[in-house]
């Protein structure tokens, strides 16, 4: 984790929580046509800074917005860039046990960022009302492999990027520079903790749906290679006191989850050479598989390990998740891992299965077991 204020916090959270009873029914409002712009953004507003409040009283030191102002955590990002479109599709992402509601983004032009992109002006008043508060506000991003994934996921969409561009190259290459611009214009904004958002590594992990997608191993690590070559483009050159994290996820919709594998297939791409600072990796349960692949981290990255579930209410017990601690410090050294829950509380305004009780039950547990296994002092 960064240092915050001369001392090392190894406890944290992924970003996102359960929406309120009042956002919801605001939100349900706004899109029947009953409530003006203005008067949502002002219930957001207020639910946020509550919501920051909150995270403060418990204790967490890198506080974020909850993506209250989300419907999606990535689709909305991609849709505030130029030349891509919100659309509907025929069929929504393809969960253990459902489907999600059927919404995509689609090329409609050139890619570009432009300066009224929704998460610099969330940003812009998370940093507000932080600025003088003992906390660090951080923002976070769906990656932009991501964002190409999105882009080509289905024919439309992939017909829709070759009517506007000569290749796929030249699609990527307008997408990078867009996020470039928008990490740039965060940092400018005060920014200086960005957390990407990633479930590429988890479908690429998968070899479930591989198989019944009928790709064979050298396609794999071609995607491999395209994600992470995507991902390093994007954070090349960017300011040095820009910490910046990703999150790897295998899906956070109601409490279902996406994909399962183990890290062991991408670790020499994403924990050997993608270019960030600290990497949130879920291992809450053996879905994700076991704890060899931190080997590959290096000796300067963090790992943040998810071993609390977001999707259940139960909590986990204390000892054991020490034990499971104990147990990566094989693979990497302890004084650079952390603990967090495995994902957000709400990746998606619908939410996970559990109360808000159980939320701050949960990230109760985080904050208590991290000081137990690392006592706070000074560096």
């Amino acid at each position: 984790m960064p240092v915050f204020k001369g001392q090392t916090i190894h406890y944290d959270i992924v970003g996102s929580f359960l929406r309120p009873q009042r956002l919801k029914e605001a939100q349900r409002q706004f899109k029947d046509g009953q409530l003006s712009t203005e008067t949502l953004t002002t219930i957001q507003d207020e639910e946020i800074l509550q919501l920051v409040q909150k995270e403060i009283e418990v204790g967490l030191k890198f506080v974020t917005d909850g993506e209250f102002r989300r419907s999606w955590w990535h689709l909305d990002t991609f849709w505030g860039f130029a030349g891509i479109d919100k659309v509907q599709v025929s069929e929504g992402y393809h969960f253990h046990d459902l489907d999600t509601r059927p919404e995509s983004a689609r090329i409609s032009g050139k890619i570009a960022f432009t300066p009224d992109h929704p998460d610099l002006k969330a940003f812009n008043y998370l940093q507000n009302i932080t600025a003088d508060k003992e906390v660090i506000a951080r923002q976070s991003l769906p990656s932009p492999a991501q964002c190409f994934a999105e882009l080509v996921r289905g024919e439309e969409n992939l017909r829709a990027l070759n009517d506007f561009y000569p290749s796929q190259e030249a699609a990527i290459a307008d997408l990078v520079k867009a996020y470039r611009k928008l990490f740039l214009a965060l940092y400018e904004a005060g920014c200086r903790d960005l957390k990407l958002d990633d479930c590429t590594w988890g479908m690429l992990v998968d070899k479930e749906f591989w198989k019944n997608m009928s790709t064979d191993a050298d396609d794999i690590q071609k995607l491999t290679e395209l994600y992470l070559s995507i991902n390093n483009r994007a954070l090349a050159d960017l300011p040095d006191d820009l910490f910046v994290s990703t999150h790897v996820c295998r899906g956070n919709y109601a409490s279902s989850w996406a994909s399962a594998g183990g890290y062991e297939s991408v670790a020499d791409s994403l924990l050997a050479r993608e270019n960030v600072k600290a990497f949130y990796l879920e291992f809450d349960t053996p879905r994700s598989g076991d704890f060899s692949p931190l080997e590959k981290v290096h000796d300067n990255q963090e790992v943040v390990l998810g071993l609390i579930s977001s999707k259940d209410p139960a909590l986990e017990d204390e000892d054991r998740l020490r034990q499971r601690i104990e147990e990566a410090a094989q693979y990497h050294d302890l004084a650079e891992l952390s603990l967090s829950t495995q994902c957000g509380f709400a990746s998606t305004e619908e939410g996970n299965k559990l109360s808000e009780a159980d939320q701050w039950a949960k990230i109760k547990l985080v904050i208590d077991t991290a000081q137990q296994v690392w006592p706070v002092k000074a560096n």
